[in-house]
């Protein structure tokens, strides 16, 4: 099972997207903005959970 940061790294990117598409039809910058900061933050966020997970299978750790 993935870690919790992969999950919730991947759903505030797919919000992030969802968000900028948002700013871009409305014409909102900040919108916008706000939707690329949210997509970073998460792919930041997948990536630690990545590497946690890369962790346990090297250790054979469950936590």
């Amino acid at each position: 099972m993935p870690d919790d940061d992969r999950v919730e790294g991947s759903m505030k990117q797919t919000g992030g997207e969802i968000k900028e598409g948002a700013g871009k039809i409305l014409g909102d910058e900040k919108m916008k903005r706000d939707g690329q900061a949210d997509q970073a933050e998460g792919k930041i966020q997948n990536a630690w959970g990545s590497a946690k997970d890369k962790a346990r299978e090297v250790t054979g750790s469950d936590e």
